[in-house]
């Protein structure tokens, strides 16, 4: 097994929660912490033990210190990230964003404020990304980054492409977010990423058209529930890796809310060409945010380690789960007999 090294790029962010699932509106009080997705990433690998690293930009200020301080005491290398000036990044701030949590049958609700953000402004057509990917093996990238404009939907595809050129194992998880761009330009950008794919998170926000000539005809995966049966996700897969035959292996969680508190996950995954299903976990949530990177986290980790394919997504489940009995956005379990106990559902007391 060779020793991967791991590196993605994205926005980390501060978070500001209101405690004991106080609404935003009444509170007087809010928790500082940090966290995005391809932070939380980073931070879940470097914490079971993957050499991981993180390329971002912040304002060279105590907020911007201070989420990189909170990194790299995790573990995570970020010997690339880029401090600005306000001649680099004018607005010359660190994104934010507030969680209320939700409890019972109120959900959780996140605002955002990370509009004209030192990562939105920055040019990063002055990033050396050769220097950036030097030395890496594994390259992870989101959709979340490319919605910030057209510096950084350039800088993703370049990353994409430079990193297939250096032999690099690339994935990419679509996360849309409506507030940042629209459904299609989203589907349009990410559809373009396709072919430099090996490992593909979830199956939105792609254009899988059942017919390239007539896109009158819909999509192949309209009509597909969110929910979907083992066949249904199948033949979705099934198309993916017949138009990308680059795509190695993909993987999609799938959530059954029983409540705001009490959620059920499980999860499909094709690789080396079969379809697998895992166990469901049901759980009670102490935080959700971040649930979906732990999973993406679990299955890379489980895919570095050539774990067997049913044990990949029972894995990448059982990581998720673990997260959402942790505060903050990011898994930081350090202790992987931990997660392969919630595999086998073994609840028991660790002593």
């Amino acid at each position: 097994m060779k020793k991967e090294k791991f590196i993605t790029i994205g926005e980390i962010m501060l978070r500001l929660t209101p405690p004991d699932y106080e609404k935003i509106r009444t509170t007087n009080i809010f928790e500082a912490r940090y966290g995005g997705s391809e932070a939380n990433v980073a931070l879940s690998l470097a914490n079971l033990g993957i050499d991981a690293s993180f390329f971002t930009v912040v304002p060279d200020n105590s907020l911007g210190k201070s989420a990189i301080r909170m990194l790299r005491s995790n573990d995570v290398d970020c010997t690339s990230v880029k401090f600005t000036t306000e001649e680099e990044t004018p607005t010359h701030r660190l994104g934010t964003y507030y969680l209320e949590t939700g409890y019972g049958i109120r959900p959780s609700k996140v605002i955002y404020d990370r509009k004209n953000s030192a990562f939105a402004e920055y040019d990063f057509a002055q990033t050396d990304l050769d220097a950036i990917l030097e030395g890496h093996t594994w390259l992870h990238l989101s959709g979340i980054t490319p919605a910030f404009g057209k510096s950084c939907k350039e800088m993703i595809l370049a990353c994409l492409k430079r990193a297939k050129e250096k032999g690099m194992t690339v994935s990419f998880d679509g996360n849309f977010r409506s507030t940042l761009w629209d459904w299609e330009e989203a589907r349009d950008f990410c559809t373009m990423c396709l072919p430099y794919i090996d490992v593909l998170f979830g199956i939105e926000p792609y254009h899988l058209w059942k017919d390239e000539q007539d896109h009158q005809a819909g999509d192949v995966k309209d009509g597909v529930p969110f929910q979907p049966d083992f066949k249904q996700q199948e033949e979705v897969f099934h198309e993916f890796v017949k138009r990308y035959p680059n795509i190695k292996c993909i993987a999609r969680h799938v959530r059954y809310a029983h409540s705001c508190s009490e959620n059920s996950l499980m999860a499909y995954l094709w690789y080396d060409g079969k379809t697998y299903e895992s166990q469901k976990l049901r759980f009670h949530i102490l935080d959700r945010v971040g649930g979906g990177d732990a999973f993406v986290s679990g299955i890379i980790y489980a895919l570095m380690n050539e774990y067997k394919p049913q044990d990949i997504a029972d894995f990448g489940v059982a990581a998720s789960a673990v997260k959402h009995t942790i505060h903050g956005d990011g898994n930081i379990t350090d202790d992987v007999s931990l997660i392969e106990h919630i595999m086998q559902m073994n609840f028991d007391i660790k002593r």
